[in-house]
This record gives C-alpha cells, sequence and structure tokens, in this order.
C-alpha cells in the first residue's frame, strides 16, 4: 500500500469512525492532576517565630503555584491578639481551605466563633478540583453531652453526611482532617470511619477513596490499610512532649513570654510540603526537613515509641494507589 492508499467509499468511512474513536479513548485517559500546598499545626500563639514559619510558607506556595492550600488544624484562635499572625495566611491571593483542630477553640471560644472567623459555613465540608473530590471532616464532636475538654470523635450526624456525600462523588477521593482517622491514629472512633470509607470503596469502585491527610500528633508517617492511604503530616513547628522533658532552649526574655516551648522538642525550620496527585494512582510528596532546636526527645528520655513517626521532617514520598 502507498502512503497515500486511496480506500473506497464506505471503507474510508468505517477508518474514519475507528479513528475517532481511537481518538476519543486517548482523550478519556488522559491523566489529571492537582497539587496543593500543605501545612500542619503552626500553633501560632506557641511559638516565639511564629510569623517567620507562617510567613516561609506562604511565601513558598507563592512561588510554587499550586492549585489551592490547606492548613490541616491548630493554626490559630480567634483572640484579637493573634490577628496580625492569621493576616499572613489569608493574605495569600490564591484558593485556601481549613480544618478546624481542637486547639482553635482555645482561650473559651465556640465554633461559631471559629467557623466566622474562618468565613466557613460548617466546620465539615467538600470541593472539588481537577476532577479530584475533597471532603474535610471535624474531629471535634462531642461523643456525651457533657463531654469535656478536647475531643476526638466523629458523631453521628457528620458520619451520616459523610456516607451521603461520598456516594454522590465521581473521581477519586481525598479526606483531610485534624485528628487521625488511621491505624496510628488518635480519632476514638477511627475504625468506624475506615470502615464507612471500605464499605464505600467496595460500593463505588469508580470513586475511591484514594488518602487521607491529617495532622495533631505531629508525626510524619504514611501507611496503606485496604488500599488508602494515612499520611500524618508534622507540625511546620515542633514535636510536644510534655511538661516532664522541660528544657529551656532559647533566651530566658523567650521562655517568659512563651512558656509552652520548654515543653517541646522545636524544629529549627518550618516544615510544610507541595503535594501531587494524579488520575493514574499517584501521590508524591514535596516535604522539607529540618532538625532540632537542641536536643532531641530522645536526649531528654522521651520514649522510644513511634520512634519512626517522630522527627524533624516531613518525608519526601512516592506512593502508590493498589
Amino acid at each position: 500500500m502507498t502512503p497515500f492508499a486511496v480506500f473506497p467509499g464506505r471503507q474510508f468511512l468505517v477508518l474514519v469512525i475507528w479513528a475517532l474513536s481511537v481518538f476519543s479513548c486517548d482523550q478519556k485517559k488522559e491523566v489529571q492532576r492537582v497539587r496543593f500546598g500543605l501545612i500542619s499545626d503552626v500553633h501560632l500563639p506557641t511559638m516565639h517565630d511564629s510569623e517567620a514559619r507562617i510567613r516561609a510558607f506562604v511565601d513558598s506556595m507563592e512561588i510554587a503555584q499550586p492549585d489551592f492550600l490547606i492548613e490541616l488544624g491548630d493554626l490559630v484562635t480567634p483572640a484579637p491578639q493573634y490577628q496580625s499572625l492569621y493576616e499572613i495566611w489569608a493574605s495569600y491571593p490564591g484558593e485556601k481551605y481549613s480544618v478546624i483542630g481542637n486547639h482553635e477553640m482555645d482561650g473559651g471560644y465556640g465554633l461559631e466563633q471559629v467557623l466566622e472567623h474562618r468565613k466557613l459555613d460548617r466546620s465539615y465540608y467538600h470541593f472539588e478540583k481537577n476532577g479530584f473530590q475533597f471532603l474535610v471532616l471535624d474531629g471535634n464532636d462531642k461523643r456525651t453531652p457533657d463531654e469535656k475538654g478536647y475531643r476526638n470523635y466523629i458523631g453521628e450526624e457528620q458520619q451520616v453526611w459523610l456516607r451521603e456525600t461520598l456516594s454522590q462523588m465521581r473521581g477519586p477521593v481525598v479526606i483531610f482532617s485534624h485528628q487521625a482517622i488511621g491505624p496510628l491514629g488518635s480519632m476514638y472512633n477511627g475504625a468506624e470511619i475506615r470502615e464507612i470509607l471500605e464499605d464505600h470503596n467496595a460500593a463505588f469502585p469508580e470513586s475511591p477513596v484514594i488518602a487521607c491527610f491529617n495532622g495533631h500528633l505531629h508525626y510524619d508517617d504514611a501507611r496503606q490499610v485496604n488500599g488508602i492511604w494515612y499520611i500524618h503530616v508534622n507540625s511546620a513547628a515542633y514535636f510536644w512532649m510534655g511538661e516532664e522533658y522541660e528544657h529551656v532552649r532559647y533566651s530566658k526574655e523567650v521562655d517568659e513570654e512563651f512558656r509552652w516551648i520548654k515543653y517541646t522538642a522545636p524544629y529549627r525550620d518550618p516544615l510544610f510540603a507541595v503535594v501531587e496527585i494524579s488520575s493514574d494512582g499517584e501521590i508524591i510528596i514535596h516535604g522539607k526537613r529540618s532538625e532540632y532546636e537542641g536536643p532531641s526527645p530522645w536526649d531528654l528520655g522521651f520514649p522510644e515509641t513511634d520512634r519512626e513517626a517522630i522527627r524533624p521532617a516531613i518525608s519526601d514520598r512516592v506512593l502508590r494507589v493498589d
């Protein structure tokens, strides 16, 4: 056959239809991608250099230009004295989202005040970007009506919303929470929530939950369970050790003004990440590494439990969705 062979009319029509169908299939298989900037547990009132940490993140994201930013909670309370710090986060000109952490309500603030401060209608919600579905959960529900203190629970009303919202998804699903719902978790009913996600994946394999990102524990960890990745995002600022590991690392003046720092193992540099997810099943995390400012937790006798997850880093990772 010559390069410019002539086909009879019917054969030519069949060839054109075949070529168009192949082109259409190729178009359908086009890989979709989303990139987002991620930071957690800045604890703006706690660290003496909080302003520099949140500014470093925002400045870096203005260069990186991801599709959106999200902070995974424990950023700052609505207290007026911290608003100059919050405004650095708010100054980012692109899309940005917030998760409600347990420390957002410190100082006697209620959830409604926090939502108004964040300009949110509710504490759990859904948004879409580049064909990917994102669900934000709130782990601060009460287990009992009279429960006091910090909470680690997703209540029945939110569970109903989660099931109904998942059933309407079209495309890969990513979940953000403050408290961890994964196996290395802090959520009281994490196993129950994981069951909801796994039931969804079995019923709707075309729109699977592929990853859950959380903060709260100040861990650096990723593990896959039944096809879902559970990823701990480290704090931007420090690992909390507690009063029994008190160690003054900065000046006397800093210690007097920021009295919680001496119970932490601070990171010399702020930690944050850019995450890239593709529809062909790849999750790439570009994280930052630092070192402890002063002695490590182990130098101060901190227990060896979870040592692999306790480090001054958000590790670079390439994760595959099974």
